[in-house]
């Protein structure tokens, strides 16, 4: 067995982020019924103790460096905004779901906009405290990576 990277067999199951929500009614019915992330699992414990396991899909880690974070919120947004996590979410539609999520209480910080990297994304200020992204592909993988400044990071 190799100790390059690339080698290795994934070790890792699954990406859970974990928030705490001081107003969880509010959080689960954004994310839960608005979002429309399906139910995977729901515990509860003493002293009203209270968690929902939402679905999200396929999950990434993208760790950006300070000067791509900035570049990111300035195509997306005009201006600095994003803390240091965002949550972003890949929808069908990144028009409706911005729709259908402010009225659900979501803050729109920025309207659906056309990236260079090819996607429609939507800022929003949603419940727990969380910055999100919703952004729609426009184009395949396949045809992005195709585009200026797209690769990997062992390329560079």
């Amino acid at each position: 067995m190799t100790d390059d990277p690339v080698d290795r067999p994934p070790t890792v199951r699954q990406l859970r982020l974990v928030v705490e929500a001081d107003d969880y009614e509010a959080a689960v019915a954004f994310f839960r019924d608005a979002l429309g992330l399906p139910e995977q699992a729901a515990f509860s414990g003493g002293d009203g103790a209270r968690v929902v396991i939402l679905e999200a899909g396929r999950a990434t880690l993208e760790i950006a460096n300070p000067a791509q974070k900035r570049m990111i919120d300035e195509v997306e947004v005009g201006r600095q905004v994003a803390p240091r996590i965002r949550v972003a979410f890949e929808v069908d539609d990144a028009g409706a779901v911005t729709d259908r999520l402010v009225a659900a209480g979501a803050a729109e910080v920025a309207p659906p906009t056309v990236t260079p990297w090819q996607s429609l994304n939507a800022r929003l200020d949603a419940p727990a405290g969380l910055h999100i992204t919703v952004f729609q592909e426009l184009r395949p993988l396949d045809e992005r990576t195709n585009l200026e400044g797209f690769g990997t990071d062992r390329e560079a």
